[in-house]
Order: structure tokens, then sequence, then C-alpha cells
């Protein structure tokens, strides 16, 4: 594992704990956020932070825009959990993935019963 894999995974864990104890904003607090992935640039400046949010009901750009505007007290409290020189700038990107692989998952299940359907139809 080279040291930006180190650091993308010490991110992730680090931003996961931030989030799960909770940011002040209203736009965030209480809500089910999955730190899905980290990529840190390779000057160290900028840190790309996938998260998935859960149950966002629409929402999920009010929560980006409340994750942005906590970068700074996210900012503080990773440079008290990991030692770097300089801390990069947080930025949070939805991470659709997970609902794009329900959305495939439920249109192969629709399909399955479909031709579970057919095929009851067929044999009488």
């Amino acid at each position: 594992m080279n040291r930006y894999e180190r650091i993308n995974a010490e991110l992730k864990k680090q931003l996961s704990i931030i989030l799960r104890e909770g940011v002040n904003d209203p736009r965030v607090a209480g809500k089910m956020i999955c730190v899905t992935d980290t990529q840190v640039d390779r000057d160290l400046t900028l840190a790309q932070v996938y998260v998935s949010i859960l149950g966002a009901n629409g929402n999920e750009k009010e929560i980006l825009d409340g994750l942005h505007s906590a970068e700074g007290y996210i900012k503080s409290r990773l440079k008290s959990m990991i030692k770097l020189r300089n801390m990069p700038s947080l930025r949070f990107k939805l991470d659709t993935s997970l609902d794009y692989g329900l959305k495939i998952s439920k249109i192969l299940d629709d399909i399955h019963k479909k031709e579970g359907n057919t095929s009851e139809g067929k044999e009488d």
C-alpha cells in the first residue's frame, strides 16, 4: 500500500467517525451519511470525499451544502486525528453507486418475476 492509499484509507476512517459522532449543522445533524471513498490529489492539497446519504428523500444537495459549510470544523477535527503537514481541502461529492445498484437490482427482480409468471403460464 503506497502513501496515498494509506492517507485515503485513514481519511475515510476518520471522516466516518466524525460524521457518525455528528456535525452541528442542522442540514447534516442526524443524517445517515456513509463515506464510501476518498481520493487525495498528488500534492495533498485537495481530497475528494464521496458520500452516500441514506434516507435523504431528495435533500441530497442541502445535506452536501451543510457538509461544505462544516468543512472548517471537520478539518480541525481531522488535524487532531491525522498527522499531516497540511490538511487537504475537502470536496464532498454524492456517491450514487449504491442507489444505482439498488435500481438495477430492482429491475432484475422485476424481470425475474415476469419470466416466472410467463413460464408458469406456458406450463399449464
